[in-house]
């Protein structure tokens, strides 16, 4: 299959007054699943319609590997779009909804059929190719749509929420097979969702983005453990934050006695005030220590494979701990008090927010 790089440069759109996204640089390889993720009015999904040609950038460019590609109309940049409504032909059967594209191309009906009937087969839909969208599960309308923008043999595959409209499970089953489908053909990908879980499972990279820009770039991992700003850290997983003030060179104390320990060049750049922040699969809870950091257990929350402790520090400040749970184990009482320690590289630190 078919597959280029793409290259954002510089990307503007701007309605009236309102800059819907602003001076995005993002490049993409070839082959990549690439995700957009950001939760709505962010600017995702205009992005993702200028790259397919439905909307014109205010400024900036698109290339296709190393072809700009502003001035070429959506039909013919051979992209493979996935909407979140689907956009299937109700009137229509399975199999001519997938060979729609092939026959809109003029190709020789027996190539269409071959395309369809691998495609058909790749999609596990060959015992339903007579039935219409109507006879369909959500799942199974889906993959028809999915297989429609992939038997046109695309150089970029361009998802805008393609899973939001189904329920739980079958969102859980259907991200695995389109990641599966995905590095199977190997076609560039572009995907928006508004989900984290879902594109950190996905992805080779992510964008996050924010209010028209982009936020980091990176891996899941590089997102989830190594987070550039405070809102990726807020964004991305279950994060507490708290104050901190400079105690004395490159140590910051918290509430609670807590006490953090700085790069130099960095608690100069932040000055005296300043916040921390940390998942609460970080901190670990045991016995109070003298003179250390501690808490009182204000609430435990069972979720079967983990429990949540919520954490009086004083000062009305709480935090959340959780926790891997297993047989037998029991959280701390309500009104206990309790010794908190966290890994020196589990914790971030951002100018004080205003």
């Amino acid at each position: 299959m078919a597959s280029t790089s793409v290259h954002i440069e510089s990307v503007t759109k701007q309605f009236g007054d309102f800059t819907a996204v602003n001076k995005v640089d993002i490049s993409i390889a070839k082959g990549e699943f690439f995700t957009l993720l950001g939760s709505s009015g962010c600017g995702k999904t205009t992005l993702l319609r200028i790259v397919a040609g439905f909307m014109q950038q205010s400024s900036g460019r698109i290339l296709f590997g190393d072809k700009p590609i502003d001035n070429v109309p959506a039909h013919k940049r051979n992209t493979g779009m996935v909407f979140q409504n689907y956009a299937i032909f109700p009137h229509l059967t399975v199999v001519d909804n997938i060979a729609y594209g092939l026959r809109a191309r003029g190709l020789p009906s027996a190539q269409v059929d071959e395309r369809v009937r691998k495609m058909l087969a790749m999609m596990r839909l060959e015992h339903l190719g007579h039935r219409r969208p109507r006879e369909l599960s959500g799942g199974q309308q889906q993959r028809v749509v999915l297989a429609r923008a992939i038997v046109i043999e695309p150089d970029v595959l361009l998802m805008d929420e393609p899973l939001s409209n189904l329920d739980t499970e079958m969102r859980i089953h259907l991200r695995s097979e389109i990641r599966t489908l995905q590095r199977q053909i190997g076609v560039t990908t572009i995907y928006v969702t508004h989900d984290q879980e879902e594109a950190l499972m996905m992805s080779d990279r992510v964008a996050v983005m924010s209010a028209g820009h982009v936020e980091q770039i990176g891996s899941p991992a590089d997102i989830f453990y190594r987070p550039r700003t405070r809102f990726v850290a807020s964004f991305i997983g279950e994060s507490n934050f708290m104050p901190a003030e400079a105690v004395a060179d490159g140590v910051y104390a918290v509430p609670g006695g807590g006490r953090f320990n700085v790069p130099a060049a960095r608690a100069a750049e932040l000055g005296r005030k300043a916040e921390i922040a940390f998942r609460s699969h970080d901190i670990t809870v045991g016995a109070p220590v003298a003179g250390g950091w501690t808490a009182t257990v204000v609430d435990a929350q069972f979720y079967g494979a983990t429990t949540r402790l919520v954490l009086d520090l004083g000062d009305g400040k709480t935090v959340q701990a959780a926790s891997t749970g297993h047989a037998g184990s029991v959280p701390p009482p309500v009104g206990t008090r309790v010794g908190l320690a966290l890994p020196p590289d589990a914790f971030w630190i951002f100018p004080e927010k205003r």
